[in-house]
């Protein structure tokens, strides 16, 4: 492989967690190998009307959709706008994964919105996005997509784990890189908080006070998903129909449920990571209640993340992503997502 030019490239990312859009400016290069430096960092909280209506839109009817992902990408623009002049940034490629808001591969639908070709022409600036779609066209899961990224920038760690929205990670077996969804974190830890008034559960206070209700847990941890191979991931569509209509059978107190959702999400990851180093990312990080109780039941070595790489390591990867994309590599990978073939994903916009 030949050497790269340095790309300066900004990653754009909205997590199924509503905490914001996340903003990574960094430069990439290759020699041997591919370097990342990750520059300026921003995430910028959703205002209460977006978080709503992105929550509810995969009830929408498609033309709704449509017309959302149109304002959704002129959203964008703008808060890239404001952070290109605020950081006085030269960028060479933004790279959009934009906001699932349908995501069933079994059955051939993944929808990000955010058209990049609005952002394209909003910004004169080249775009890369809708980086699901493809592989789901060629059979695969269209996610986890951030494991060429871990393979690429994270190799010397024997696991990578994310703790956002869903939990996910990627390992290597048998000389390929493969990873899938373990289980949901923040979208129903937040969930749950919420109805405390709370926006999350701060250091994981809310669970501490709690009490595990064993009968959920069994339940829970007896859910179809956990015992199938991967290829597999998740989305809002299963966490609706299997996950969370488990936990309303139950009337508890918010607090026992928090606990026991805790409880089920360390039991799910060991299981996935026994042993090991292992590089943890993602918001689920800040929740040391939570860390702990992985720990506690595991035996890998967990190494969090400095606080740009656990906050943006999504945005960074998706960053690389898009470079990819431009320079004909390989950025999606079939041992990951299941599809018929290794493929190029994204699509590319660059009308000036």
């Amino acid at each position: 492989m030949r050497n790269y030019k340095q790309y300066n490239v900004i990653g754009l990312m909205s997590g199924t967690s509503l905490d914001g859009v996340d903003l990574a400016f960094a430069s990439f290069s290759y020699n041997k190998s591919w370097k990342y430096q990750l520059n300026v960092c921003q995430t910028i909280p959703y205002n209460k009307k977006w978080q709503k209506h992105l929550q509810q839109l995969h009830h929408k009817s498609i033309s709704e959709i449509n017309k959302s992902s149109k304002l959704y990408a002129i959203y964008l623009s703008k808060l890239l706008s404001d952070f290109i002049i605020k950081h006085k940034l030269k960028v060479d490629l933004i790279s959009s994964h934009g906001h699932t808001v349908l995501h069933e591969p079994d059955k051939g639908i993944t929808l990000q919105i955010g058209d990049g070709r609005i952002i394209n022409a909003k910004l004169k600036i080249p775009v890369v996005s809708d980086f699901r779609s493809l592989d789901v066209a060629l059979g695969g899961q269209g996610a986890p997509l951030v494991p060429v990224g871990d393979e690429l920038l994270f190799n010397k760690y024997d696991y990578c784990l994310n703790l956002g929205g869903f939990s996910n990670f990627s390992f290597k077996n048998n000389g390929l890189r493969t990873a899938y969804d373990i289980c949901p974190v923040n979208i129903v830890l937040n969930e749950y908080s919420n109805k405390l008034g709370k926006q999350y559960d701060n250091k994981g206070l809310i669970a501490k006070t709690g009490s595990i209700n064993d009968n959920l847990l069994k339940e829970l941890n007896n859910i179809n998903y956990y015992q199938k191979l991967p290829p597999k991931s998740l989305g809002k569509e299963w966490l609706e129909r299997e996950f969370g209509c488990v936990i309303k059978k139950y009337n508890d107190s918010i607090p026992n449920i928090i606990r026991t959702l805790v409880e089920h999400i360390a039991i799910q990851i060991a299981n996935c990571i026994k042993s090991g180093q292992c590089l943890v990312t993602g918001g689920g990080t800040y929740n040391t209640f939570l860390m702990q109780r992985i720990k506690l039941n595991s035996q890998a070595n967990f190494i969090i993340g400095d606080k740009k790489l656990i906050e943006f390591k999504e945005a960074l990867i998706f960053g690389l992503l898009g470079v990819l994309n431009l320079e004909k590599q390989i950025n999606c990978l079939a041992s990951v997502t299941g599809a018929k073939r290794n493929s190029i994903v994204g699509k590319h916009f660059n009308q000036l």
